[in-house]
């Protein structure tokens, strides 16, 4: 993959880190074979950048004092899987920056190429988000497609994940490409990747883009033609707006007709946190009748430094602090929030006088519940529908599945597993029979228009049932209280553990071996009465529906579940785009409160065992 290097780059590697006595990998990482093998790829890297942004950042670290720096910048190449590639932005082959963007974008158009119908020109659909570096990477991405004769289709300005995922297939895209790094802190970018049907690429897919992207050399290998030249030659074009008005259309297809008051819809307070979804999500709420919506205003423009909020994740309160404090002034009856790609929501109900925030799991179990009952007033027979959810989402969802009596399926983290439900479904009779798809890490999929997460329409969705529940006296919070009444209390919390860097990727992979090997036979004193290793393949869990549903396998996968002889439950998986653990308690109980202990004493159990 490296050029030779001269006799005087061999001389320098040498006294780069002996003679100046220091080493790359500090504090004895890595012998002096790996040494020299890294010291020799920051070297090449130095000799042909070009790029002078990059040149001073990696002479900078060079210099006495950043050698964990360099490490970690150049120990590895950054990975290429199912969710595509993301990482910190910077210099090295652990990094996102345009030669690793470059390289990935070439390995997936030999992909594309190699798999296109003959005599066909590929296209792919590209997209991207308000972060810093999104627009170049985005062109660099354009650029080496139109190299390669692959048709690049790009949105003329930021747009959220639903629309490239929306797009790929009523456009005819072989593929497509968001770069975005969701909800990671600003110094992240990355790029997601999508198959055909606009779901994201498979593990066999990845598996083989992976290989094509292993062949070419980081810094020269990618074709590339200057982006000005692309559009002149129409390599290179601009996605109607007519595209964002289908998926609008789309979204109103699901609206529910007089869910809401015209003489009091909901009031709403919404942050799109720096990113994507204000103009959708603005058009989307006035279809369906609700235009008091007040925007944060130091959150409403695109801001790649995220000033206000350094880590935009819905999921935590943190990032809906000036949300929460423009609805103490304005009090609304709604506070919603989108990340910066805009395919995750979070929210808060306005309560007695206070605003609570609702979880994942309540939001996704409060709008399968709703999109059930009201598809059932409708006259939709339930039992042809199908909804997803994930393995580590509440088992609530079991007791709505047989109220209502639609098929519950549960697959894998992750909305590749999610949203490829849906292709399952055309295969056995017919997108229509999906109801909803979400997993407890704030994403949603209300509708098979598309095949991943989708804030646009779970949000529109989310405000049309609170005005819904208006209607019939009960704010959203009082609506998840029946459920509970009626369901039992099954309280969820996550645990996250950091581990970043190589050091720790060995220690989580340490853990996770550990805990296979002795696996407890109690956690908070209570015993556990089944554990499931989904290292080895499960039958993907399913609940109701014809018995030729059954015949799917879950792939393997670094998951660790134990059941408790009370009924709670503790998951434990690595994540997939984080350098983290992350541990799922289930508390069930007959009270919020004492459903509220169990997750307390789980949750300290499981800090014992994990060592945190």
């Amino acid at each position: 993959m490296f050029h030779e290097l001269p006799d005087f780059m061999h001389r320098r590697n040498s006294m780069s880190w002996r003679l100046l006595g220091w080493s790359p990998w500090g504090r004895g990482m890595r012998g002096d074979m790996l040494s020299d093998e890294l010291m020799r790829r920051v070297l090449d890297w130095e000799a042909r950048e070009r790029d002078p942004e990059l040149l001073g950042e990696l002479r900078a670290l060079l210099a006495p004092g950043h050698e964990d720096e360099l490490f970690d910048a150049f120990y590895r190449y950054l990975s290429f899987g199912t969710a595509g590639i993301r990482g910190v932005m910077g210099v090295g082959t652990n990094r996102m920056n345009v030669h690793v963007v470059a390289q990935a974008m070439q390995g997936l158009a030999d992909w594309v190429n190699a798999n296109a119908e003959p005599g066909k020109r590929p296209r792919v659909a590209l997209c991207r988000d308000t972060r810093n570096n999104s627009e170049r990477f985005e062109r660099v991405a354009a650029e080496v497609f139109a190299a390669n004769g692959i048709e690049a289709l790009m949105y003329p300005r930021v747009e959220p994940v639903p629309t490239l995922s929306f797009a790929i297939p009523r456009l005819g895209c072989s593929a497509g490409v968001m770069v975005t790094s969701s909800h990671n802190p600003r110094q992240y970018n990355g790029c997601k990747v999508f198959a055909s049907d606009g779901c994201q690429i498979s593990g066999e897919v990845a598996e083989e883009v992976a290989t094509a992207i292993g062949r070419i050399d980081v810094l020269d290998g990618p074709r590339r033609l200057p982006f000005e030249d692309c559009l002149a030659q129409g390599l290179v074009s601009w996605i109607d707006d007519s595209v964002l008005d289908d998926f609008l259309a789309c979204v109103h297809a699901l609206h529910v007709p007089g869910s809401i008051d015209p003489a009091r819809p909901p009031r709403v307070v919404y942050t799109p946190l720096n990113g994507t979804g204000l103009e959708l999500v603005r058009r989307s709420l006035a279809s369906i009748g609700v235009s008091d919506v007040s925007v944060v205003p130091e959150q409403a423009e695109p801001d790649g430094d995220f000033t206000t909020c350094p880590y935009p994740n819905p999921e935590f309160r943190e990032a809906l602090e000036l949300a929460l404090s423009l609805a103490d002034e304005l009090h609304p009856d709604l506070v919603v929030a989108t990340d910066p790609d805009a395919d995750r929501l979070g929210s808060a109900v306005l309560h007695d006088g206070r605003y609570v925030l609702l979880t994942g799991d309540e939001v996704g179990i409060l709008l399968m519940d709703w999109m059930a009952r009201t598809r059932a007033e409708a006259g939709d027979d339930l039992s042809r529908k199908v909804a997803v959810s994930s393995i580590v989402s509440s088992d609530m969802l079991d007791d709505v599945a047989r109220e209502h009596g639609f098929q519950l399926r549960r697959t894998l983290t992750g909305f590749k597993n999610i949203g490829g439900q849906i292709a399952v479904l055309e295969r056995q009779g017919g997108a229509e029979r999906w109801l909803m798809g979400y997993e407890e890490s704030y994403g949603y999929l209300p509708g098979p228009y598309v095949r991943d997460k989708d804030g646009v329409t779970a949000l529109t969705l989310l405000v049309e049932m609170a005005g819904w529940y208006a209607k019939r006296g009960l704010d959203l919070v009082e609506a998840m209280d029946v459920l509970y009444e009626r369901h039992g209390f099954r309280l969820n919390r996550t645990l996250n553990l950091q581990y970043p860097g190589a050091e720790g990727a060995t220690l989580m992979a340490s853990k996770m071996r550990a805990l296979r090997e002795g696996a407890p036979r109690d956690i908070a004193g209570r015993g556990v009465t089944r554990t499931v290793d989904y290292l080895h393949p499960q039958p993907l869990p399913q609940l109701g529906g014809p018995g030729d549903d059954r015949s799917q396998t879950l792939p393997a996968s670094d998951v660790l579940e134990w059941r408790l002889d009370d009924g709670c439950k503790v998951m434990v998986r690595p994540s997939g785009t984080e350098p983290k653990l992350k541990c799922y308690l289930f508390g069930i109980a007959g009270s919020r409160d004492e459903s509220t202990r169990a997750l307390d004493e789980l949750e300290a159990a499981a800090r014992q065992l994990l060592g945190a």
